[in-house]
């Protein structure tokens, strides 16, 4: 379903991605792992279109989109659910959840959708009228889901979907992730918890300073003694 092909990515002479080369088949929950500053969050913007690769290719299902606009992107089934949620916080969660849906036709299926994702998140539907500037950490990574949802995508992009969370919703969250993956979503997360996101992926690749060096079956990189001793804390 994506493909990236050696590709290179630079923020002015300082080089993030040192000829990255990975692969995501349609239904799996693949995790990309690694130390911040490792070249994670910018892997994921060069696939949803937000940094342009200055070498190498991207392909999703087999059309190239190394230099696609994010919303020509996104148009083709790529959503991007951003490192550190990135709501609208003077628009309400109601606004919220429709800017998800701007590049399709407003209507029934859009109305319908957006009934699926407060069904799926309860309190949003109670909050529907409140500003999402106001809500707390783990309501705002509830909404930044639901936003991504609301493009119907058939890849969605995590970064950090755990990041400042209290424990009981990070285990909420990763039931969520894998309820989207269970429902045929293909899912690329990038993830902090390291351990957590090996035990719930198929497949993982280790990326440090720009490069992988290690990929394979996550329950194999579990076992990993260099995984183990730099990520998994021994």
């Amino acid at each position: 379903m994506l493909r990236l092909e050696a590709v290179r990515c630079a923020y002015g002479k300082v080089e993030a991605l040192k000829g990255v080369s990975l692969e995501v088949r349609a239904g799996e929950l693949v995790t990309l792992i690694g130390a911040n500053g490792a070249g994670k969050s910018t892997t994921l913007k060069a696939i949803s279109g937000l940094v342009h690769p200055k070498a190498g290719r991207i392909l999703f299902e087999d059309t190239e989109i190394t230099h696609r606009t994010p919303e020509d992107i996104l148009r083709l089934g790529v959503a991007h659910c951003p490192e550190g949620r990135r709501v609208f916080p003077q628009m309400t969660v109601t606004e919220n959840l429709e800017m998800g849906a701007y590049v399709r036709r407003a209507g029934r299926d859009v109305a319908a959708d957006m009934e699926a994702i407060f069904g799926h998140f309860p309190i949003l539907e109670e909050r529907e009228r409140q500003l999402a500037g106001t809500l707390s950490g783990g309501e705002q990574q509830m909404l930044a889901i639901g936003r991504a949802l609301m493009s119907r995508p058939r890849l969605l992009l995590f970064d950090e979907p755990s990041l400042g969370l209290a424990p009981f919703m990070v285990e909420t969250t990763f039931r969520i992730i894998q309820e989207i993956r269970g429902r045929g979503t293909t899912v690329l997360m990038v993830e902090q918890n390291a351990n957590l996101a090996l035990r719930m992926a198929d497949r993982a690749y280790v990326m440090e300073t720009g490069q992988i060096p290690l990929q394979g079956d996550a329950r194999d990189l579990l076992a990993d003694p260099h995984v183990r001793r730099a990520y998994l804390g021994g």
